[in-house]
Parts: C-alpha cells; sequence; structure tokens
C-alpha cells in the first residue's frame, strides 16, 4: 500500500466524506451516501472505487447493490491516520451535517439498496 494513494485519498473531499461515513458505521451502501451527501451515484461510486484501490475500504455485492467498510487489513499506521482522522472531522462540517443526515436517511431505514 503506497504512501502516496493513502494520503491522495485523504486529500480529496469527497473521498474523504465518503471515508468518515464508512468509519462512523459498521457497513455502507452507495445509495445511502448519495442520500446523505445529496451528490451523484457516479461521483459515489468513483469515490469509493478511488478508496478500494488504495486498499481503505472493501467491499462486497448483495444483487445490484454495493455496500462497503473498511478494510480491516491494513496496516497499523493506516488504520492509525484513518481513525485519527475520523476523530479529528467528529465535530466538523461537513461531517457532522452529513453524518446526521445519514442516520436520519429515508433510504438507510426503508433499507432499499
Amino acid at each position: 500500500m503506497p504512501h502516496t494513494a493513502v494520503f491522495a485519498s485523504l486529500s480529496n473531499a469527497t473521498r474523504l466524506r465518503c471515508l468518515y461515513l464508512t468509519a462512523r458505521h459498521d457497513e455502507v451502501c452507495v445509495c445511502e451516501v448519495v442520500d446523505a451527501l445529496g451528490i451523484s451515484q457516479p461521483t459515489v461510486s468513483k469515490a469509493f472505487k478511488a478508496l478500494k484501490e488504495a486498499g481503505l475500504v472493501t467491499d462486497r455485492r448483495d444483487a445490484n447493490w454495493i455496500y462497503y467498510c473498511l478494510n480491516e487489513a491494513v496496516p497499523d499506521w493506516v488504520a492509525e491516520v484513518i481513525e485519527s482522522t475520523i476523530e479529528g472531522l467528529a465535530s466538523a462540517r461537513p461531517f457532522v451535517d452529513d453524518d446526521e443526515r445519514f442516520e436520519k436517511s429515508v433510504v438507510r431505514e426503508a433499507k432499499v439498496c
């Protein structure tokens, strides 16, 4: 896992917002993140693709839906960077707002993903 890929992933606002929601919840579906962030599905999918290529998340497919979670196999230093980053963003906008919308999401409540 190249150091530059990790930090490049964290330097993009959309990827960071997606990673934040993924870290705050056990597993997220692309459609849930689309709803919470208010951005297009292709944009969210592209962000998750980059996070996956950097080795920060893993995915699983369930019919037409793709779910993401943090990659538990990252090196310790990467896990520490992610943990520190998420803790640092826990009271920052837009991350707090994203998480509140995610929690209230009709998509999440209805589990239509």
